[in-house]
């Protein structure tokens, strides 16, 4: 009886204290191209002859989510390198992800599959999907730890089942990376569900700049961990920041698609394990620079007029976390951190 008490105890601890009732879901692509061929198609003959056939391509898929009472500006979330929307969508060790724990604030989620990526895998342009093994790779890469030991003090869901969920969400490219291609199908996916905030991660973060250009119903970016490169106005651009990676770049964009860049409030967030100063290990290096590019970004779009705050977690106190801060065992944390500077924003 003890330890089914025990039992009961914990399961209510992980069940959430109310339910979550949706008003609204579906899924839709958007974006993408249509090509063809000239001639006339023969439907008794022709399957496998090109001559008069289409083939839509490059688009993204979204699956949206609307919560009873929603009354706040929905999300979007782009995900970084080899992933897919799975990782808003939940844990390794099962814990809702971002898209559940903002739902229940009141906010509806639209999770993307960009171009050429996971339910999005129709691709104009073809590329090799690699079979090389990485998993050990992308575990040092993603600074869980030094394989087979993550770092001490972790947020990351270290048991053997939660690990084999994270290698196993792992999603190829099925055609080449293309930011232009990405960013059209971004610009029209806003067009569909209006005003609204962009959660950029990793790789994301370098479309997501060119979405917040592009479409004027960006009303806010979070932007977690964003891959190495920031904008700069023209004139205005620092050095690039040399690490045992990979150099992070600083690029120059016209003063007009600066300042549309920073009409909207950003903030920018760091896990866990990155040092201040040169190290050998080149993935904790690699977000050295990225982290000091980020400030040298947000204190050029502040001397413009812009908002934009880089929030290092440790340096306020919450620790432990990797490079999927939204996907640590204090993933809830973090969210309410995001959900407490949208409500100071007005959002």
């Amino acid at each position: 009886m003890k330890k089914f008490l025990c039992a009961l105890m914990l399961l209510s601890l992980a069940v959430p204290s109310h339910a979550l009732n949706i008003k609204e879901q579906g899924i839709f692509s958007a974006g993408g191209v249509v090509l063809s061929t000239d001639g006339t198609f023969d439907p008794v003959h022709g399957q496998f002859d090109p001559k008069g056939q289409t083939h839509h391509a490059d688009h993204a898929n979204v699956l949206y989510q609307i919560p009873e009472g929603n009354s706040k500006l929905p999300m979007v979330f782009l995900h970084g390198y080899g992933q897919s929307r799975m990782g808003w969508m939940t844990t390794p060790d099962g814990r809702p992800g971002w898209s559940d724990i903002f739902l229940r604030k009141g906010y509806g989620v639209y999770l993307v599959d960009q171009p050429r990526r996971g339910e999005a895998g129709q691709t104009s342009k073809a590329a090799e999907i690699s079979t090389l093994m990485q998993d050990q790779n992308w575990y040092t890469q993603f600074r869980i730890g030094l394989w087979p030991k993550t770092y001490e003090g972790s947020q990351f869901p270290d048991d053997q089942e939660s690990l084999n969920q994270f290698f196993r969400q792992m999603t190829p490219n099925t055609g080449d990376f293309d930011v232009n291609v990405i960013v059209a199908a971004f610009v029209e996916i806003f067009e569909r569900c209006g005003n609204g905030i962009l959660f950029t991660h990793s790789q994301g973060g370098i479309p997501g700049w060119n979405i917040a250009i592009e479409s004027d119903k960006v009303k806010a970016v979070v932007a977690v961990e964003p891959g190495g490169l920031f904008y700069f106005p023209e004139g205005e651009t620092p050095e690039n920041i040399p690490t045992n990676y990979a150099p992070v770049r600083a690029q120059a964009v016209s003063p007009e698609n600066f300042a549309k860049l920073i009409d909207q409030p950003i903030i920018i967030y760091f896990g866990d394990f990155i040092p201040d100063e040169p190290v050998e290990i080149p993935s904790r290096d690699y977000w050295r620079g990225v982290r000091a590019m980020a400030f040298k970004f947000a204190e050029c779009v502040n001397k413009h007029g812009g908002d934009c705050t880089v929030i290092d977690l440790p340096k306020i106190g919450i620790t432990g976390n990797e490079h999927f801060i939204f996907q640590d065992k204090n993933n809830d944390v973090v969210a309410e951190h995001v959900a407490e500077w949208l409500k100071s924003k007005g959002m």
